[in-house]
């Protein structure tokens, strides 16, 4: 594979091989141009250009192969495709112009959302050499990180994220995230966030089966239209985990993972908004 081969695929193709569409893969190269110089002073010329460079870390995070792979892919060493993957994820956080929306905007008046999801997914990770118990995840019954979403249904974009260990509850990682809702902005959110109507009065949440009795069918009814309401954020998980980085058990350092997700988050908001 190389820049050229890459040029000849059609748009379906295109989104297949790397998970976002060309014209999110030139937003992505025009942020790092201004800054770019194909030529150094000094050493060695690069044997990748830019654009080459965008693809191999998109690459990297839609198959999530191992470097030397995608390096005998591209004609370049491992640690090359280490760098140039941290390079461009790197770049493109400073360029500013792939970032979430943030917290903050929950409780704006003017452009506070009128409803709001909540959920976490978990990402499997390698067994940790220290302190295992902080990452073991009862309801997957390994070891996982999490990571919480706040989506906009209306929109379908993420509005924030936060991130913690696989052992800590979901609800209890909500408190920890610091995230606040509007009192007028409704919140839908799954049977893991018992005890959110506390918090914020204007929650949704599945009613629970009485102590040695059924459900009522009132409450089976409410139950299906909630999950019916929900089904937005799940397409989002599936959306983010088409990248395999965040879908298969993730290899790398912990430190990193926030800011993948971060990104590849902001990149599902801009084909988003491109889309509408």
């Amino acid at each position: 594979m190389n820049y050229t081969i890459a040029q000849t695929l059609s748009p379906k193709h295109f989104k297949r091989r790397f998970g976002v569409q060309r014209s999110t893969f030139r937003q992505m190269v025009n942020t790092r141009h201004p800054l770019w110089r194909p030529v150094p002073k000094l050493g060695a010329k690069p044997k990748l250009g830019i654009e080459a460079r965008v693809l191999v870390a998109l690459e990297y995070w839609r198959e999530y192969r191992t470097y030397f792979h995608i390096g005998s892919s591209w004609g370049v060493s491992e640690a090359s495709v280490c760098r140039i993957v941290h390079w461009v994820e790197d770049a493109l956080m400073r360029s500013g112009r792939f970032r979430l929306p943030g917290k903050k905007q929950l409780l704006q008046d003017f452009a506070k959302p009128q409803v709001v999801m909540l959920d976490v997914t978990e990402t499997p990770i390698e067994r940790p050499q220290h302190r295992q118990q902080w990452f073991h995840s009862g309801k997957k019954k390994r070891h996982t990180l999490k990571c919480q979403l706040v989506v906009e249904p209306a929109t379908g974009r993420i509005l924030c994220t936060f991130f913690g260990k696989g052992r800590r509850h979901d609800f209890k990682l909500f408190q920890a995230s610091g995230v606040h809702f509007h009192p007028q902005t409704q919140s839908l959110q799954d049977k893991g966030y018992q005890g959110m109507q506390k918090l914020h009065l204007n929650s949704c949440l599945p009613k629970k089966k009485p102590r040695g009795g059924q459900p009522s069918c009132e409450d089976k009814a409410y139950n299906r239209t909630l999950a019916r309401d929900r089904v937005v954020i799940e397409q989002v998980n599936r959306c983010l985990k088409i990248f395999r980085i965040l879908a298969e058990c993730y290899r790398n350092r912990c430190r990193r993972f926030g800011l993948r997700c971060n990104l590849i988050a902001a990149l599902y908001n801009y084909e988003q908004s491109q889309a509408q």
